[in-house]
């Protein structure tokens, strides 16, 4: 067990778990949004003690060491950032409980992150990436249906990882996907990516769930599953995706995320307004939207053509 002096101070601690039971429990959060806020607070709570700092009572020349220390250890301007967010975010629900106040942390600045747009998968890359299941095994018909639903729902990870059975109506041709702070979407899908699902479920599915050999405990009866009959989480689709992306000869830096970016950058191409993609991604934020406006310049470029009286000029 770790020497008691190694950690910060009980009320720290305690507050601290105050604070991740609220972000998960009433705000809704994702499990991964919740361990890296964790993560972060606790990198702090252990700067704190290192370097003889109350950690509910910083001054902002505290949290500036602390910051400096992040930079120091090479940490990304994306990294520190989001360290500050977290004590951020933290000190606002201390000021709220009335346990201290959060002028401190809200006085420092996030560091400037250079903007970069969002990596796309290309028309051929993506017909690659779509062929790349071997269709004769269970697992290949349950990663073409998890290939197809990402390029078709424009998902996170995680919101695949949830969904169930009942989340996919044929009737409606939708899927119904619960985003960040458990906001719910609906998103229709095209007639391939509900064939997609519906052989999985006739043929991928079942040998899955034989196979591994146990009893479907979950009422909700996920939709993915594994080799052993469980529902993947989102690390297990992450592995399943790079698999995939190998065999397809996808680079690298090609991750799940860019499925999501090439749907709203596909949609935009393709005539959709702004306003619907927003929708369909789950942003809270127009100007999140907007960034995909910088990687169709063409479909601008025609809208002002086609729509501005002097267009055509």
């Amino acid at each position: 067990m770790a020497d008691r002096t190694s950690l910060p101070a009980e009320d720290f601690l305690e507050a601290l778990d105050g604070f991740i039971a609220y972000i998960s429990r009433v705000e809704g959060l994702s499990p991964e949004t919740v361990r890296a806020y964790e993560g972060h607070l606790d990198a702090y709570g252990s700067w704190t003690v290192r370097a003889s700092v109350d950690a509910l009572k910083p001054s902002v020349r505290d949290l500036r060491r602390y910051l400096a220390e992040l930079h120091a250890a090479r940490y990304a301007p994306r990294t520190v950032s989001a360290h500050l967010s977290a004590l951020r975010s933290f000190f606002r629900w201390c000021e709220l409980e009335g346990i201290v106040t959060a002028a401190a942390a809200l006085t420092l600045q996030s560091p400037k992150i250079p903007k970069s747009l969002p990596k796309t998968v290309g028309e051929s890359a993506m017909e690659d990436l779509l062929a790349a299941p071997d269709l004769t095994m269970p697992e290949g018909v349950r990663d073409s249906c998890m290939l197809e639903l990402f390029y078709a729902t424009g998902a996170r990870i995680s919101e695949l990882s949830r969904l169930d059975i009942e989340s996919i109506d044929f009737a409606t041709r939708t899927v119904r996907l619960f985003g960040k702070g458990s906001r719910e979407r609906i998103v229709p899908v095209y007639r391939r990516a509900l064939d997609a699902v519906k052989r999985y479920l006739e043929e991928g599915r079942p040998a899955l769930l034989a196979a591994g050999r146990c009893e479907q405990r979950d009422a909700r009866r996920p939709l993915f599953l594994s080799a052993r009959g469980n529902r993947m989480d989102a690390a297990a689709l992450r592995y399943r995706f790079r698999k995939l992306a190998t065999i397809a000869g996808l680079p690298a830096d090609i991750t799940p995320h860019a499925m999501r970016h090439t749907f709203a950058t596909d949609l935009l191409a393709g005539g959709a307004d702004l306003r619907s993609v927003q929708e369909l991604l789950g942003h809270a934020s127009l100007s999140t939207t907007q960034l995909y406006t910088h990687l169709t310049p063409e479909r601008l470029l025609g809208a002002v053509v086609q729509a501005h009286p002097r267009g055509d000029a």
